[in-house]
């Protein structure tokens, strides 16, 4: 028997389905590393959390490195649209802007003492979001950008021989970040080569770097580097603070609804987080596992890396704000929060990371 009601509900139910599948955005982020690399399992995670919050309506696509274009090309394909997103650290955009450097890795803690926890307090609290948001029209970027992935200190790096000074330092070639970091290992006598994740373990092989650094053990051991390389060195001053973000075209976020804007934004807070627990837990198995079954010896950094570091550092930050004004601007913030935050959280921490190293010392 005919039933009116059920066909009209029937077909209700399919113009819903029909209008949540033309309402669905589809968003491409490529990153700059390959699809196996530690931080795309974070961004996944993120892009899982988009998802949900917006009940399906917005579906972030994560592409490995040269998926569309090549991996300098990134930045510039999310501002003309050729692509709807990015994920990459913003310091690889030194070139373009060198305030870029502040808020993807702000060297050596931009050298007031700021970690990675302190820097989340600065960016959240301290006026730095508000800054981070102003760097993409300082740019001339049609881009809005998300700080997701919050790590630090990094590893100084690995190397084939030990290094006891500078001076053994020096004489290598070393793979480092792009931008001020890298620079400055070039200002203290360093050969820094700058080169993307997934062209590391491959140059270490071929011979064409000595020694390299990526991150920290978990992602390092991902990329393989301990098959060529053994001895590691945790301690360093170059990226005492580094942040992945996701960068997306600007018309295609505002296309959006203020509600999946929101969602993006509470999932983004949420992967500040979720990420720095993610990796304290995954970096102390790695290294654990890189210790004792690879074969990896562990080293302290020598002494006179930290002064000679420490000093071209803060020159390369001082002539950079002497030569351009927002730069100035976003380091005087960070300065200035740093004067109130540091010595609370400094010397809150001391304690915290002598009972750390008491017990990590009865381990060995």
């Amino acid at each position: 028997m005919f039933n009116f009601k059920t066909v009209t509900a029937a077909a209700l139910g399919l113009t819903v389905m029909a209008s949540a599948a033309l309402a669905e955005t589809v968003i491409r982020v490529q990153s700059v590393i390959p699809a196996k690399a530690d931080e795309v399992f974070m961004l996944e995670d993120f892009a899982k959390d988009v998802l949900d919050l917006t009940n399906g309506e917005v579906v972030i696509e994560v592409l490995p490195a040269g998926a569309i274009v090549g991996v300098a090309e990134t930045l510039d394909a999310v501002d003309s649209g050729l692509i709807e997103g990015g994920f990459a650290w913003t310091h690889y955009w030194s070139g373009k802007h060198p305030a870029a450097m502040l808020f993807g890795s702000p060297v050596a803690g931009a050298g007031v003492g700021i970690d990675n926890i302190a820097f989340l307090s600065w960016f959240q609290y301290g006026g730095g979001k508000e800054l981070y948001d102003r760097l993409w029209d300082e740019m001339g970027m049609n881009v809005k950008g998300f700080m997701l992935q919050p790590v630090g200190p990094e590893a100084l790096g690995w190397f084939k021989e030990p290094i006891n000074s500078m001076e053994d330092f020096r004489k290598l070639r070393f793979r480092t970040p792009p931008g001020i970091p890298g620079q400055t290992y070039k200002d203290i006598g360093v050969a820094s080569v700058a080169m993307g994740g997934g062209d590391i373990l491959p140059a270490l092989e071929k011979g064409t770097i000595d020694a390299a650094e990526w991150c920290c053990p978990k992602p390092d051991s991902v990329f393989g580097f301990q098959k060529v390389l053994k001895h590691y060195y945790l301690q360093g001053l170059h990226q005492v603070v580094v942040n992945a973000d996701l960068y997306i075209n600007r018309d295609v976020y505002n296309s959006l609804t203020p509600l999946q804007q929101k969602a993006i934004e509470v999932a983004a807070n949420a992967s500040l987080s979720k990420s720095m627990s993610y990796r304290i837990y995954e970096n102390g198995k790695a290294l654990k596992d890189l210790v004792e079954n690879q074969g990896v010896i562990l080293h302290d950094t020598p002494a006179d890396y930290f002064s000679e570091y420490m000093a071209a550092a803060k020159a390369s930050l001082e002539k950079n704000a002497a030569e351009n004004a927002f730069f100035a601007e976003v380091w005087q913030s960070q300065k200035d929060f740093a004067e109130i935050a540091v010595p609370f959280w400094a010397g809150s921490q001391a304690s915290n990371a002598a009972l750390g190293k008491a017990f990590a010392d009865t381990l060995k």
